[in-house]
């Protein structure tokens, strides 16, 4: 994970699941912050509450989730078995026994209509009652304009983060967030987070998700609103269960002008657009891996080859992918929004 965080040009990555003993023991043994590959790992972990919301959770050293570990061990049956555990407590219970501990913690993906703060509640306090949230996580579906007009969130960070449980370029940083940091370690990327020193946040175009727009989970026909509603959220088609888009969610929610929130750049992941460019189907076949690396034995990492190396230079590693990341900078982009499960497409102007 660490080299690929490298490649990808991430300075510092989220170590997932470190409630599960195995997964901790192994990161345990690493350093912090190595020297050499100058990749910083904050220990953090995702759980569901007895509300089926999801939560993020990040701490500043293992062991203290070995210590939320025991205190949670009566809780759930599969504390051990799983990296995502289920707890039979609500929201407002795990973040006080995170909190106790000097834990972080805020909804994971919380607009998104299964498992999400937004899915179960009308407000952040109906879900964490008088435990405050440390941050907020967008998720693929969307950017933080979809979180500046709803006044439950003034002043709460917004993270973008992508919960990738391996290497894969096209899924390991696809979403992140710039801040501003004091120190170069996982307390001092905590403090920023915590502070809201973002400078910027950064991912997907929220039409590429998989439930930005009002959807059927099984056919993936739209629907408006107001159309779901008369359906009774059931599609005439299939009779699939209708669930509601992100977008129509937060639009849901907001209220009034929207607050200041730090710039949001859209990307596409390098591998993706290979993939578009040599028409191919998966992102994973050889001749696009082998592209990337291309690219990356060039350039030095993902992150600086879609945002910072001049097009010119770009193109003598291959024109077309070249011009495909111009219209990317440009905003030259066509989105066919994803809903009800499946992930939205896109293509270039």
């Amino acid at each position: 994970m660490i080299s690929a965080a490298k490649k990808k040009g991430l300075s510092a990555i989220g170590s997932a699941d470190a409630l599960h003993p195995g997964w901790r023991r192994m990161w345990e043994d690493a350093v912090p912050i190595d020297t050499e590959d100058g990749v910083i790992v904050v220990p953090s972990a995702e759980v569901e509450d007895s509300n089926r919301v999801h939560h993020l959770i990040l701490m500043e050293e293992f062991s203290s989730f070995s210590e939320l570990h025991a205190i949670l061990e009566p809780v759930p049956k599969d504390l051990s078995h799983t990296g995502r555990p289920r707890l039979r407590i609500g929201g407002e219970e795990i973040a006080r026994r995170v909190h106790t501990l000097g834990g972080f913690i805020g909804p994971a993906h919380a607009f998104t209509p299964w498992t999400s703060l937004y899915a179960r509640h009308n407000s952040v306090r109906e879900c964490y009652g008088e435990e405050p949230i440390d941050f907020l996580e967008l998720g693929l579906s969307a950017d933080n304009s979809y979180g500046a007009s709803i006044p439950d969130l003034q002043g709460i960070p917004f993270l973008s983060s992508s919960d990738a449980h391996g290497p894969d370029p096209g899924r390991l940083g696809r979403e992140y967030t710039v801040l501003e940091v004091r120190e170069l370690s996982p307390a001092g990327i905590l403090e920023s987070i915590t502070g809201g020193h973002v400078i910027q946040n950064a991912g997907l175009f929220p039409e590429e998700g998989k439930y930005n727009r009002t959807a059927c989970s099984r056919c993936y026909r739209q629907y408006t609103l107001e159309e779901a509603g008369g359906l009774g959220w059931k599609c005439p088609d299939d009779g699939g269960k209708i669930k509601k888009g992100v977008r129509d969610r937060a639009r849901e929610l907001s209220c009034g002008s929207p607050h200041p929130r730090p710039p949001y750049r859209h990307l596409i992941p390098l591998p993706e657009i290979i993939r578009h460019v040599l028409s191919r189907k998966s992102s994973d076949c050889r001749d696009v891996r082998t592209l990337y690396e291309q690219f990356l034995a060039s350039f030095g990492d993902e992150i600086r080859v879609l945002t910072h190396v001049p097009v010119p230079d770009l193109s003598r590693v291959h024109e077309d992918t070249a011009m495909a990341i111009d219209s990317l900078r440009d905003g030259r982009v066509t989105l066919f929004p994803g809903g009800g499960g499946r992930y939205g497409t896109f293509s270039f102007e």
